[in-house]
C-alpha cells in the first residue's frame, strides 16, 4: 500500500481475507535529512496523499498491526484506532528505551477506545484466517540499538503471506530460519540499508543478508517484495546484486509488484531540489 518505492518511508501493507481486513504498519514518514537536505515539496505532497490513503483504508479495516514503534510504521496522532483490534509489539520486554517510551505513550492514547493486544510470539484466529506473530527479532544486525520488531504471518487456508517488517535482508540467521519455517507464498520485507554501508551497516552484514535471502529463495521459491531501506540507494541492485541474480523476476519492489514504476523520491532528493 505504501513504501519507499512508492515515494515515502513505509511498509504499510493491506491484506484482505474472507474473514477480515488487516492493515500492517499503518503509517508513513519522510527522512528528515538526506544529502544534507530536508524533504522536497514532491515528498511532502506524496506523504500527505499517502497518509490520507492509509487513514481511509484503516477505517475500513477491523484489524491493525504494529510491528514496532518507529514513526514510519505507526502514527500516534492518527484518528483511525477507535473500535479496532490492534495487535502490537509488546512494550514490556525485548524493546529499547526509545520504543518503550513511544509504545507507552501510544497505549495511553488508544487503550480506552480499542482492543490493544500485545502479540509477540502468539497465534490468533479470525474465522478461518490464522494470524501468527513472531517472537521479537532484531531491527537489523545482532544487538543493534534500534531494538526489535515482530513479523506477521497471515494464512487464509490457501495462501500464506509473511510481513517481515524491518529485519533488513534478513541480516540474522535466526530471522532467516523463522522466515523459512513460515513457508510463505509471498514474503514482504525491507532490504538492507546499503546507504549506511561501512558506517551503521558492515560489509559482513551485507554479505549475511545476501546469503540469507538467496537461501530463503532457494528453499521456498516464494514471491518476494523487497523494499523500504534498500530503495533509498540509487544503485541498490548493484550494491545488493545476489538476490536479483538468483531470483530474477521473483524479487520485486512494492511498486513493481503493483505494476507501477519505482518512485524513489528520497533517493532522488538532490534532483528534486535542483542540486
Amino acid at each position: 500500500m505504501a513504501s519507499d518505492s512508492l515515494g515515502v518511508r513505509s511498509m504499510a501493507t493491506y491484506v484482505e481475507t474472507k474473514d477480515c481486513k488487516i492493515l500492517i504498519d499503518p503509517s508513513a514518514a519522510l527522512g528528515p535529512k538526506r544529502y544534507g537536505l530536508p524533504p522536497a515539496e514532491q515528498e511532502m505532497v506524496a506523504l500527505e496523499k499517502t497518509k490520507n490513503e492509509i487513514a481511509k483504508t484503516a477505517k475500513q479495516c477491523n484489524i491493525l498491526v504494529i510491528s514496532h514503534y518507529h514513526y514510519d510504521h505507526y502514527d500516534p496522532s492518527a484518528g483511525f484506532y477507535k473500535d479496532k483490534t490492534i495487535f502490537a509489539k509488546d512494550i514490556n520486554k525485548n524493546i529499547n528505551k526509545s520504543q518503550q517510551k513511544r509504545g507507552t505513550d501510544f497505549k495511553k492514547i488508544v487503550e480506552d477506545s480499542c482492543d490493544l493486544i500485545y502479540c509477540d510470539d502468539s497465534k490468533h484466529n479470525v474465522g478461518n484466517t490464522e494470524l501468527i506473530f513472531s517472537p521479537p527479532f532484531f531491527h537489523g544486525p545482532e544487538n543493534v540499538r534500534l531494538g526489535y520488531v515482530i513479523m506477521t504471518t497471515i494464512y487464509d487456508g490457501e495462501k500464506r503471506l509473511l510481513h517481515a517488517s524491518d529485519v533488513q535482508g534478513p541480516v540474522t540467521k535466526s530471522a532467516k530460519e523463522y522466515i523459512i519455517s513460515q513457508n510463505p507464498d509471498l514474503l514482504i520485507m525491507d532490504g538492507p540499508p546499503t546507504i549506511f554501508l561501512g558506517w551503521k551497516f558492515s560489509m559482513q552484514n551485507l554479505q549475511d543478508a545476501a546469503d540469507n535471502l538467496v537461501e530463503i529463495k532457494e528453499k521456498l521459491d516464494c514471491d518476494i517484495i523487497l523494499d523500504h531501506h534498500l530503495l533509498r540507494d540509487l544503485n541498490y541492485k548493484k550494491t545488493f546484486p545476489q538476490p536479483y541474480q538468483a531470483s530474477g523476476e521473483k524479487v520485486k519492489t512494492f511498486a513493481e509488484y503493483l505494476g507501477r514504476e519505482n518512485n524513489t523520491l528520497e533517493a532522488h532528493r538532490k534532483e528534486l531540489w535542483g542540486k
